[in-house]
Protein backbone atom coordinates (compact mmCIF):
# COMPACT_ATOMS: atom_id res chain seq x y z
CA UNK A 1 0.00 0.00 0.00
CA UNK A 2 2.35 2.47 0.65
CA UNK A 3 4.86 1.77 -1.66
CA UNK A 4 1.58 1.99 -4.12
CA UNK A 5 1.08 5.49 -2.25
CA UNK A 6 4.47 6.86 -3.07
CA UNK A 7 4.53 5.78 -6.60
CA UNK A 8 1.05 7.78 -6.86
CA UNK A 9 3.08 10.64 -5.59
CA UNK A 10 6.20 10.32 -7.61
CA UNK A 11 4.08 10.63 -10.75
CA UNK A 12 1.91 13.82 -9.60
CA UNK A 13 5.52 14.97 -8.60
CA UNK A 14 6.59 14.41 -12.62
CA UNK A 15 3.28 16.02 -13.92
CA UNK A 16 4.22 19.06 -11.69
CA UNK A 17 7.74 19.48 -12.20
CA UNK A 18 9.49 21.86 -14.77
CA UNK A 19 8.96 18.68 -17.25
CA UNK A 20 5.79 17.81 -16.67
CA UNK A 21 2.61 18.45 -18.10
CA UNK A 22 1.52 22.01 -19.33
CA UNK A 23 -2.48 21.87 -18.11
CA UNK A 24 -1.38 19.71 -14.67
CA UNK A 25 1.43 22.77 -13.54
CA UNK A 26 -1.62 25.54 -14.45
CA UNK A 27 -4.06 23.48 -12.08
CA UNK A 28 -4.89 24.95 -8.33
CA UNK A 29 -6.77 23.70 -5.51
CA UNK A 30 -9.39 25.97 -6.89
CA UNK A 31 -9.37 24.74 -10.19
CA UNK A 32 -9.87 21.07 -9.30
CA UNK A 33 -13.15 21.40 -7.13
CA UNK A 34 -15.43 21.08 -9.71
CA UNK A 35 -13.22 17.55 -10.70
CA UNK A 36 -13.47 16.26 -6.91
CA UNK A 37 -17.22 16.58 -6.45
CA UNK A 38 -17.43 14.85 -10.32
CA UNK A 39 -15.22 11.86 -9.15
CA UNK A 40 -17.06 11.79 -6.38
CA UNK A 41 -20.34 11.16 -8.05
CA UNK A 42 -19.03 8.17 -10.14
CA UNK A 43 -17.64 6.89 -7.29
CA UNK A 44 -20.87 6.59 -5.78
CA UNK A 45 -22.88 5.56 -8.59
CA UNK A 46 -20.61 2.40 -9.24
CA UNK A 47 -21.42 1.93 -5.96
CA UNK A 48 -24.52 1.90 -5.99
CA UNK A 49 -24.58 0.51 -9.76
CA UNK A 50 -22.95 -2.52 -7.95
CA UNK A 51 -19.99 -2.82 -9.67
CA UNK A 52 -17.20 -3.22 -8.08
CA UNK A 53 -14.63 -3.13 -10.66
CA UNK A 54 -15.67 0.34 -11.61
CA UNK A 55 -15.58 1.18 -8.40
CA UNK A 56 -11.84 0.39 -7.25
CA UNK A 57 -11.20 2.68 -10.70
CA UNK A 58 -12.78 5.74 -9.55
CA UNK A 59 -11.28 5.26 -5.79
CA UNK A 60 -8.49 5.79 -8.02
CA UNK A 61 -9.37 8.55 -9.62
CA UNK A 62 -10.56 10.19 -7.00
CA UNK A 63 -7.57 9.36 -3.99
CA UNK A 64 -5.13 10.75 -7.57
CA UNK A 65 -7.30 14.36 -7.20
CA UNK A 66 -6.80 14.49 -3.32
CA UNK A 67 -3.40 13.73 -3.70
CA UNK A 68 -3.27 16.04 -6.34
CA UNK A 69 -4.23 18.72 -4.47
CA UNK A 70 -2.26 18.11 -1.56
CA UNK A 71 0.65 18.90 -4.00
CA UNK A 72 -0.75 22.28 -5.46
CA UNK A 73 -0.79 23.17 -1.49
CA UNK A 74 3.11 21.89 -0.87
CA UNK A 75 3.68 23.88 -4.23
CA UNK A 76 1.88 27.11 -2.73
CA UNK A 77 4.05 26.70 0.18
CA UNK A 78 0.69 26.30 2.33
CA UNK A 79 2.60 25.03 5.29
CA UNK A 80 1.39 21.30 4.99
CA UNK A 81 1.91 17.93 3.31
CA UNK A 82 0.01 14.99 2.54
CA UNK A 83 1.78 13.17 5.70
CA UNK A 84 0.35 15.87 7.86
CA UNK A 85 -3.59 15.41 6.61
CA UNK A 86 -3.40 11.56 7.26
CA UNK A 87 -1.84 12.38 10.43
CA UNK A 88 -4.80 14.95 11.05
CA UNK A 89 -7.30 12.44 10.28
CA UNK A 90 -5.17 9.60 12.14
CA UNK A 91 -5.73 11.59 15.16
CA UNK A 92 -9.37 12.65 15.20
CA UNK A 93 -10.63 9.55 14.41
CA UNK A 94 -8.95 8.26 17.70
CA UNK A 95 -10.14 11.34 19.74
CA UNK A 96 -14.05 10.68 18.29
CA UNK A 97 -13.87 7.24 19.23
CA UNK A 98 -13.37 7.19 22.94
CA UNK A 99 -15.78 3.99 22.94
CA UNK A 100 -12.88 2.72 21.00
CA UNK A 101 -9.62 4.04 22.10
CA UNK A 102 -10.20 5.47 25.35
CA UNK A 103 -12.71 4.05 28.73
CA UNK A 104 -15.54 5.16 27.24
CA UNK A 105 -18.78 2.96 27.29
CA UNK A 106 -21.84 3.77 24.37
CA UNK A 107 -25.55 2.33 24.12
CA UNK A 108 -26.13 2.02 20.65
CA UNK A 109 -25.18 3.86 17.69
CA UNK A 110 -27.39 6.84 18.29
CA UNK A 111 -24.96 7.70 21.57
CA UNK A 112 -22.18 6.84 19.26
CA UNK A 113 -23.31 9.97 16.89
CA UNK A 114 -24.42 12.29 19.84
CA UNK A 115 -20.79 11.80 21.60
CA UNK A 116 -19.05 12.85 18.03
CA UNK A 117 -21.30 15.78 17.50
CA UNK A 118 -20.19 16.97 21.49
CA UNK A 119 -16.23 16.06 20.82
CA UNK A 120 -16.93 18.18 17.27
CA UNK A 121 -18.09 21.01 19.17
CA UNK A 122 -15.52 20.78 21.81
CA UNK A 123 -13.34 21.10 19.58
CA UNK A 124 -13.69 23.64 17.06
CA UNK A 125 -14.55 25.75 20.68
CA UNK A 126 -10.73 24.73 21.08
CA UNK A 127 -9.51 25.69 18.19
CA UNK A 128 -11.64 29.21 18.09
CA UNK A 129 -9.65 30.34 21.18
CA UNK A 130 -10.74 32.57 23.95
CA UNK A 131 -11.21 35.90 21.71
CA UNK A 132 -13.84 34.31 19.04
CA UNK A 133 -17.24 33.12 19.80
CA UNK A 134 -17.79 29.56 20.11
CA UNK A 135 -19.14 27.25 17.10
CA UNK A 136 -22.69 26.68 16.48
CA UNK A 137 -24.45 23.22 15.92
CA UNK A 138 -24.73 24.21 12.58
CA UNK A 139 -21.36 25.99 11.37
CA UNK A 140 -19.36 22.74 10.07
CA UNK A 141 -22.25 21.90 7.60
CA UNK A 142 -20.77 22.16 4.20
CA UNK A 143 -22.81 25.16 2.32
CA UNK A 144 -22.16 23.04 -1.02
CA UNK A 145 -23.77 19.73 -0.22
CA UNK A 146 -26.91 18.83 -2.22
CA UNK A 147 -30.36 20.07 -1.09
CA UNK A 148 -31.44 16.99 0.25
CA UNK A 149 -28.42 15.70 1.69
CA UNK A 150 -27.93 19.17 3.09
CA UNK A 151 -31.68 18.78 4.92
CA UNK A 152 -31.08 15.59 5.97
CA UNK A 153 -27.88 16.62 8.09
CA UNK A 154 -29.67 19.53 9.19
CA UNK A 155 -32.79 17.21 10.99
CA UNK A 156 -29.93 15.00 11.91
CA UNK A 157 -27.57 17.66 13.84
CA UNK A 158 -31.11 19.37 15.49
CA UNK A 159 -32.25 15.45 16.63
CA UNK A 160 -28.82 14.87 18.42
CA UNK A 161 -29.34 18.72 20.30
CA UNK A 162 -32.93 17.48 21.10
CA UNK A 163 -34.85 19.36 18.24
CA UNK A 164 -36.98 17.63 16.71
CA UNK A 165 -40.38 16.87 17.12
CA UNK A 166 -41.14 14.10 20.12
CA UNK A 167 -43.44 11.49 18.09
CA UNK A 168 -43.64 9.92 14.67
CA UNK A 169 -47.55 11.31 15.04
CA UNK A 170 -46.28 14.73 16.12
CA UNK A 171 -44.33 14.49 12.87
CA UNK A 172 -47.27 13.38 10.71
CA UNK A 173 -49.53 15.83 12.01
CA UNK A 174 -46.87 18.48 10.95
CA UNK A 175 -46.80 17.09 7.44
CA UNK A 176 -50.20 17.16 7.33
CA UNK A 177 -50.24 20.56 8.28
CA UNK A 178 -47.60 21.77 6.03
CA UNK A 179 -49.76 19.85 2.84
CA UNK A 180 -52.56 22.18 4.01
CA UNK A 181 -50.67 25.18 3.13
CA UNK A 182 -49.10 23.85 0.59
CA UNK A 183 -52.79 23.26 -1.37
CA UNK A 184 -53.72 27.06 -0.32
CA UNK A 185 -50.32 28.36 -1.66
CA UNK A 186 -51.34 26.42 -4.89
CA UNK A 187 -54.71 27.48 -5.54
CA UNK A 188 -53.60 31.21 -4.85
CA UNK A 189 -51.06 31.07 -7.61
CA UNK A 190 -48.50 32.76 -6.20
CA UNK A 191 -45.36 31.14 -7.29
CA UNK A 192 -42.91 32.24 -4.73
CA UNK A 193 -45.45 31.54 -1.84
CA UNK A 194 -45.98 28.00 -3.68
CA UNK A 195 -42.33 27.62 -3.63
CA UNK A 196 -42.07 27.99 -0.59
CA UNK A 197 -44.62 26.13 0.87
CA UNK A 198 -43.50 23.61 -1.62
CA UNK A 199 -39.91 23.34 0.15
CA UNK A 200 -41.39 23.42 3.51
CA UNK A 201 -43.41 20.42 2.88
CA UNK A 202 -40.03 18.56 1.60
CA UNK A 203 -37.90 19.50 3.87
CA UNK A 204 -40.27 17.77 7.04
CA UNK A 205 -40.94 15.06 4.56
CA UNK A 206 -36.99 14.70 4.83
CA UNK A 207 -37.33 14.48 8.47
CA UNK A 208 -39.78 11.21 8.11
CA UNK A 209 -37.12 9.32 6.26
CA UNK A 210 -34.34 10.07 8.38
CA UNK A 211 -36.21 9.01 11.47
CA UNK A 212 -37.34 5.44 9.41
CA UNK A 213 -33.33 5.35 8.11
CA UNK A 214 -34.12 6.50 4.95
CA UNK A 215 -31.75 9.58 3.32
CA UNK A 216 -34.01 11.19 0.85
CA UNK A 217 -31.20 11.60 -1.76
CA UNK A 218 -30.88 8.22 -1.83
CA UNK A 219 -34.17 7.17 -2.14
CA UNK A 220 -35.19 9.51 -4.84
CA UNK A 221 -31.97 7.96 -6.42
CA UNK A 222 -33.63 4.70 -6.50
CA UNK A 223 -36.81 6.12 -7.64
CA UNK A 224 -35.69 7.41 -10.07
CA UNK A 225 -33.78 5.03 -11.23
CA UNK A 226 -36.70 2.85 -11.13
CA UNK A 227 -38.60 5.20 -13.11
CA UNK A 228 -36.08 5.31 -16.07
CA UNK A 229 -36.01 1.36 -16.47
CA UNK A 230 -39.85 0.89 -16.51
CA UNK A 231 -39.52 4.00 -18.91
CA UNK A 232 -37.40 2.76 -21.09
CA UNK A 233 -38.65 -0.78 -20.89
CA UNK A 234 -41.78 0.79 -22.20
CA UNK A 235 -39.97 2.66 -24.90
CA UNK A 236 -38.25 -0.36 -26.39
CA UNK A 237 -42.19 -2.14 -26.76
CA UNK A 238 -42.96 1.08 -28.41
CA UNK A 239 -40.37 1.16 -30.76
CA UNK A 240 -40.13 -2.37 -31.40
CA UNK A 241 -43.87 -1.45 -33.06
CA UNK A 242 -42.24 1.36 -35.03
CA UNK A 243 -44.53 3.87 -32.99
CA UNK A 244 -42.91 6.37 -30.65
CA UNK A 245 -43.98 6.86 -27.27
CA UNK A 246 -45.37 10.46 -27.89
CA UNK A 247 -47.58 9.28 -30.27
CA UNK A 248 -49.59 7.05 -28.04
CA UNK A 249 -52.51 8.77 -25.63
CA UNK A 250 -52.23 8.97 -21.73
CA UNK A 251 -54.40 6.11 -21.40
CA UNK A 252 -52.00 3.36 -23.67
CA UNK A 253 -49.36 4.78 -22.24
CA UNK A 254 -50.57 3.78 -18.38
CA UNK A 255 -51.64 0.59 -19.25
CA UNK A 256 -48.86 -0.31 -21.03
CA UNK A 257 -47.02 1.01 -17.83
CA UNK A 258 -48.95 -1.28 -15.17
CA UNK A 259 -47.91 -4.24 -18.16
CA UNK A 260 -44.10 -3.43 -17.89
CA UNK A 261 -44.90 -3.11 -13.91
CA UNK A 262 -46.50 -6.54 -13.69
CA UNK A 263 -43.67 -8.22 -15.34
CA UNK A 264 -40.88 -6.88 -12.46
Amino acid sequence: MSRSFDKLLDVIDTLLGPEGCPWDREQTPHTLCDYVIEEAFELVEAIRDGKPDEAAEELGDLMFLLCFISRCFQKEEAGFTMDDSLDMIRRKMIRRHPHVFGEETVDGAGEVLTNWEKIKRAEKADAAGENEPPKGVYSSLPKGLPPLLRAYRIHSKAARNGFTWATDADLESQLESEWKEWQEAAASGDQQRKEEEFGDYLFTLVELGRRHQIKANSALHDANVKFLNRFNTMEKVVQAQDRDVADLDLDALNALWDAVKGKE
